[in-house]
């Protein structure tokens, strides 16, 4: 929930609807900046929506006229490719004009390809070499606490970034110093630029390993907004100044929403012809309204 919106009480259906809602603009804006590349990582920014979704539009606080408020939780993408979807979430928030994303990828835009926190208001982290984003988080996390901030910190990871043997220390440092105030989401969409990651570098059983470190882990279908939404609740429910940190583990789809690129065979890095949009945002449509019905 936003500082800027004030409570509402809803019903649960009404909750996952308006969620449901936010992801499917969020889908669309996603489309909308790929397509003034023609290209880009459009497959996970899709399949990531969901989650996006929930953390801005239901659970996140902030200021959208204020990204820099002091009082704000913090998101941080360790993915900085995945910039694309969170700009998107940007926008939907209400943190950047919708109008702005036209300018994705453009020469002296404030939307770079991977995310500069330099550039993009709302952008707490620069992404690069993957696997640095969790890292920060803790530190983010225990200067929160020791500030006496009772702000949470949000770390979107991908499963590829379980290859990295800093997340696995940062994981481990974050049980040892009780950083209930962190919550970390892992898109586990099985795939990385080199191949399925089981294939690269098998990580499973994943929960069971993120349980052996500690943490308060939960899996769920992360294209299930419903499913998301009780986890990230419960994630809530466990947030302390001192307690355990939260992971929550979501298996999605690269391309969701949209048929067309769902079952691409190189889906990491897109490449979609010029005719193909419109039918990308046809498709999306379709099946929101069908899901709607």
């Amino acid at each position: 929930m936003t500082a800027t919106k004030e409570t509402v009480t809803t019903t649960p259906t009404e909750r996952v609807e308006s969620v449901s809602a936010a992801a499917y603009r969020i889908r669309h804006h996603a489309l909308n900046m790929g397509e003034v590349q023609g290209q880009g990582y459009v497959g996970q920014a899709l399949g990531a929506s969901d989650m996006l979704a929930v953390v801005y539009a239901d659970q996140l606080r902030f200021r959208a006229e204020d990204p820099a408020w002091e009082e704000r939780d913090r998101f941080l993408l360790s993915t900085g490719h995945y910039a694309i979807g969170h700009y998107a979430a940007l926008a939907e928030a209400g943190i950047i004009p919708v109008k702005e994303l036209e300018t994705y990828g453009s020469d002296d835009s404030r939307l770079p390809m991977s995310g500069m926190s330099t550039y993009t208001p709302g952008m707490e982290i620069s992404g690069g070499s993957l696997g640095h984003g969790l890292s920060i988080a803790v530190g983010a996390a225990l200067g929160l606490r020791y500030q006496g901030s009772d702000a949470r910190v949000y770390n979107f990871l991908s499963d590829g970034e379980l290859d990295e043997g800093s997340t696995w220390e940062a994981a481990m440092g974050a049980h040892h110093h009780q950083l209930g105030n962190l919550t970390a989401m892992v898109d586990i969409n099985a795939l990385q630029a080199d191949g399925k990651t089981d294939t690269v570098l098998r990580t499973e059983p994943v929960t069971e390993k993120w349980e052996a470190f500690g943490w308060y882990t939960q899996r769920v279908d992360g294209n299930d907004v419903g499913a998301l939404l009780a986890a990230f609740d419960n994630a809530a429910a466990q947030a302390a100044a001192v307690g355990r940190p939260s992971v929550i583990l979501c298996d999605t789809k690269v391309g969701r929403g949209v048929p067309l690129l769902e079952d691409r065979e190189k889906a990491h890095f897109m490449r979609i012809e010029e005719h193909e949009w419109q039918l990308c945002r046809e498709q999306l449509t379709a099946g929101f309204k069908g899901k709607a019905a």
